[in-house]
């Protein structure tokens, strides 16, 4: 128990008394014996004695101290309360009251407490264990707030792959497997898609004044889906309705018809599909295959245009022949790429490219035994990654990162229809100013030139704000431009002399061939860096 004090008034002589604590309990501290006596207005007192008085005590009986030689009534037993910054706990500390001092009672103090507007969580139980036991100078929490019950967020649990950055396995000796590559999620008539788990909504708290306490705010979502889906009666469950692909695309999930065929050719002309399309041989020249799912081709694509929503896999490669064309919303995935036009809204990783216009929304990554870019142009907006950078028979190679390879074709467009704004301008206002100068020497024109004439300068008007436009937005991608981030060229063998390296708008033709290095822009400038 711990240490306490207490008044002992008699007569005209006003004592201190101090009670030891006993085993574990703390002694009576002086700044509290003081607090105490200026709140009973018990002064003055000799500070310097009390202190001296309290550091004196020792063995575990009470002692004594005279204070004052003054007559006053009996002090009732009273209580200090302290309120947590937060609100949430109020801590009572107990003084006994002097000889035939009043005491507390129940009433008392629950009347206090809402006096001081404190109404939740009031602890009756602690107030009745104090009044049972009195123990003094003891900390007793007597009401503590309820604090917020946080609730949990919505969740939805996918049963089929939705990880669309995977990437082929390299095998032991170098190569790439681009057969095995399990890029589609195939489902079966009643399969499980998805489970939803609803959110568990916040209840609100509040501090011991009544204050309001809100709960975080919890996430909701709701399965969403497209044709051939249904949901449980709850609404919590979503079953494929047909044998078919499920995909991933922005939060919904869609079950299409994969259409599987043997080569595409003579035999079945050009292909539309409003799912995804497997194709277990080759793409000839000439034809055509677009999908809004996935396109798999487990064979050769030649001069042929392959057109997905999703991604392409092509496990043989393809040879353009100058017209064949790879476009994905997605990813693309070839095991090489020559005499091509290739474009990926993400990543494209392949074996080699060679004299082909290549761009990727992401990154590029030429792995595999040969790891060659050599000719044409390749873009990426982040990083391309290769072994070897050009050719030693001096082959046009021209590698760009940094920006958007969609951003690059909207500069190069806007500055060519800049030029060819003014150039249309110029001569509009010369005829205008013409026509200007014979109105003002009175020369009257007819309705048709004079009609002519007011479209001419209707014209010029909406030219001269196409212009301000196209000139703002030029600006904005030129300043877009100007700052790289952390795009850069990594190449794991030899750079040759002669290829070209822009990264954002700074750009370097390599003289000397260099090995082992990676490309980065630093100061406006495209510099070499350690891999």
């Amino acid at each position: 128990m711990n240490g306490y004090f207490r008044l002992i008034i008699q007569d005209h002589m006003i004592n201190l008394e101090i009670t030891p604590p006993t085993e574990d309990g703390k002694a009576v501290g002086f700044d509290e014996i003081m607090a105490y006596l200026h709140a009973h207005q018990v002064d003055p007192v000799d500070t310097v004695k009390v202190g001296k008085f309290l550091y004196s005590i020792s063995g575990d009986k009470p002692a004594v101290l005279p204070l004052l030689e003054k007559k006053r009534f009996p002090v009732s037993e009273s209580y200090n309360l302290v309120v947590s910054e937060d609100r949430m706990q109020a801590i009572a500390r107990f003084y006994p009251p002097s000889e035939d001092g009043s005491l507390l009672t129940r009433e008392d103090l629950i009347r206090d407490l809402t006096v001081k507007k404190i109404t939740v969580g009031v602890d009756t139980e602690v107030i009745d264990r104090f009044l049972a036991e009195r123990r003094y100078c003891t900390d007793y929490v007597i009401a503590t707030g309820r604090p917020p019950k946080n609730g949990k967020d919505a969740v939805i649990e996918y049963f089929f792959n939705t990880d669309l950055s995977s990437k082929p396995k390299v095998n032991e000796d170098g190569s790439v497997d681009f057969f095995h590559l399990n890029t589609i999620n195939h489902c079966k008539e009643g399969d499980l898609l998805a489970r939803l788990t609803k959110a568990v909504p916040s209840f609100p708290g509040a501090d011991i004044y009544g204050g309001m306490l809100k709960g975080r705010e919890v996430k909701t979502v709701a399965l969403k889906h497209g044709r051939n889906i249904r949901l449980s009666e709850d609404g919590l469950e979503m079953y494929s309705m047909i044998n078919g692909h499920v995909s991933l695309v922005d939060d919904d999930v869609f079950v299409s018809d994969v259409y599987e065929v043997e080569n595409v050719g003579p035999a079945t002309g050009n292909i539309e599909s409003e799912g995804s399309v497997v194709i277990g041989g080759n793409v000839q020249a000439g034809f055509q295959v677009k999908a809004t799912g996935n396109v798999e081709i487990r064979g050769v694509v030649e001069g042929a245009v392959i057109e997905a929503g999703g991604d392409i896999v092509v496990g043989r490669g393809i040879n353009g022949m100058g017209r064949g064309i790879l476009r994905a919303g997605g990813r693309i995935i070839c095991k090489y790429i020559e005499n091509s036009t290739v474009t990926s809204g993400a990543y494209i990783e392949t074996e080699s490219i060679l004299h082909s216009l290549v761009n990727a929304g992401t990154e590029i990554e030429v792995t595999g035994k040969r790891g060659i870019i050599a000719g044409g142009i390749v873009r990426a907006t982040e990083k391309i990654t290769c072994k070897t950078l050009g050719s030693a028979m001096g082959a046009d190679t021209t590698v760009e990162v940094g920006v958007p390879p969609d951003a690059k074709e909207r500069q190069q467009f806007l500055q060519r229809d800049l030029v060819e704004i003014q150039k249309n301008m110029k001569n509009m206002k010369v005829v205008i100013e013409n026509c200007q100068k014979k109105i003002n020497a009175g020369v009257r024109l007819t309705p048709e030139q004079l009609k002519y004439v007011q479209t001419l300068v209707k014209s010029y008007k909406q030219l001269e704000g196409k212009l301000a436009e196209e000139d703002k937005e030029l600006q904005q991608l030129d300043e877009a431009m100007h700052s790289s981030g952390n795009a850069c060229i990594i190449v794991k063998g030899e750079v040759y002399a002669g290829t070209k390296v822009t990264i954002a708008d700074s750009s370097l033709i390599v003289k000397d061939g260099i090995k082992y290095c990676r490309l980065v822009r630093e100061n406006g400038e495209v510099k070499l860096a350690s891999i």
